[in-house]
């Protein structure tokens, strides 16, 4: 009871201070409210939140930076753990035991989010097009699946008979020896 009183008093005293600066324009009707509203400060401030509601406001995390901020350098994304530039949070993420959608689903990010830099993806995917990464393989642009080469039989090869099997089949191609 004593903490009431106590908490009562400390209102009071804040009232009355309000009232008592000269700044303060307040009419009789608005006393009542401030001193209630003064009361409920206080009495929130003497008696914390009980154990369970702290604790439910402690699973939240806390984001080192917004998200605004940290998709704001085109080289590098800052990490909502630690406030740290990255290229990529792949490896970052690994360290803290958590995958991208963990990390998406803790700091209640939609599923879009990128884990890769602008820059640095535009870069990966340059050096990917130069070494030909992403092509099909498979027959040449004809889709014959046939060696390349002349057409015309009279100028090919026969690679099992050592080399002017080309000149007999043309001739027995034209009927003339």
């Amino acid at each position: 009871m004593s903490d009431d009183n106590n908490t009562l008093e400390l209102a009071t005293e804040l009232t009355v201070a309000w009232l008592g600066n000269p700044h303060t324009r307040a009419g009789s009707e608005d006393v009542p409210a401030f001193l209630r509203a003064m009361y409920d400060v206080v009495s929130r401030l003497v008696d914390p939140m009980p154990a369970a509601t702290t604790e439910e406001a402690g699973s939240g995390y806390t984001r080192a930076v917004s998200v605004r901020k940290s998709l704001a350098r085109p080289d590098a994304i800052i990490s909502m753990i630690d406030g740290k530039p990255y290229k990529t949070l792949r490896r970052h993420l690994a360290g803290h035991g958590l995958t991208a959608d963990e990390y998406r689903a803790r700091y209640n990010l939609k599923s879009d989010y990128p884990m890769v830099a602008p820059e640095y993806s535009e870069a990966r995917r340059a050096l990917a097009k130069t070494l030909g990464l992403g092509r099909k393989t498979g027959p040449s642009k004809k889709g014959t699946g046939k060696a390349s080469g002349p057409s015309d039989p009279a100028t090919k090869t026969d690679r099992r008979s050592g080399g002017d099997g080309g000149l007999a089949a043309a001739k027995a191609h034209l009927g003339s020896e």
